[in-house]
């Protein structure tokens, strides 16, 4: 009963082709999926702990010698499943663009400049509450050219590891109030308007650093009603 109570609403994850985002012509199935069930193997492991993918780098604003250049923020939040309880262990890899709005990159051409302190990536381990932390530069949006004029929002990019190395979930987080969120097709991708707005952070002055850095919470549910849009 519980599974039924707590399945996933339809337009809550974005579909595989959707026209306004166009590369996802060029990679969507075009043929019915195929069920393939899950071995133990898959199911057990090997889990891709702290101990497997090396130590946690959960501060992004200093690196190679320097700090680096931009709008310093705190992001935080709890990982949690269908019922609200907390996901401990779980891996959260990071990417994202520099406050110019470019990644580090060598296929990144976009014409900002790089930022040597600045890598932005990284990796938090969600603590026995569910909950992780890291501390970065707020990425700028950057072109993209899918369609004239168009620009991404700022975002950030997560990629969560569960039990096993094939449950691996990928999602992004935006910010509150960007005017970019409206045209931007990814994120519109979602048919749902309650499962887009679970994409986007809050403010939060208590996680705020007081002349330091500017705090932001987001919270990643991984299944039922409340869950947080994936494969974005």
């Amino acid at each position: 009963m519980s599974e039924i109570f707590n399945e996933i609403p339809a337009g809550t994850h974005p579909a595989y082709a959707s026209p306004d985002y166009k590369s996802t012509l060029l990679r969507a199935p075009s043929r019915r999926p195929i069920r393939l069930p899950q071995t133990l193997t898959e199911i057990t492991g090997p889990h891709p702990g702290a101990d497997v993918i090396g130590p946690t780098l959960a501060d992004f604003t200093r690196c190679h010698g320097g700090e680096a250049l931009g709008e310093r923020i705190i992001v935080t939040g709890r990982v949690l499943d269908e019922d609200g309880r907390a996901v401990p262990n779980a891996v959260l890899e990071i990417w994202q663009a520099n406050a110019a709005g470019r990644y580090n990159h060598p296929v990144d051409q976009h014409d900002a400049p790089l930022d040597p302190h600045f890598d932005g990536s990284g990796r938090v381990t969600t603590d026995a509450d569910g909950r992780y932390r890291f501390q970065s530069i707020k990425p700028g949006a950057y072109p993209w050219k899918n369609h004239h004029n168009a620009w991404r929002p700022n975002h950030i990019h997560f990629s969560l590891f569960g039990p096993g190395v094939a449950t691996r979930l990928i999602t992004q987080m935006y910010f509150p109030g960007d005017p970019l969120l409206a045209l931007d097709p990814i994120y519109n991708s979602i048919p749902d308007a309650d499962a887009r707005a679970r994409l986007v952070s809050h403010f939060d002055l208590d996680v705020t650093e007081s002349e330091y850095a500017l705090g932001y919470r987001f919270d990643i549910v991984l299944r039922g009603r409340h869950a947080t849009p994936m494969e974005l």
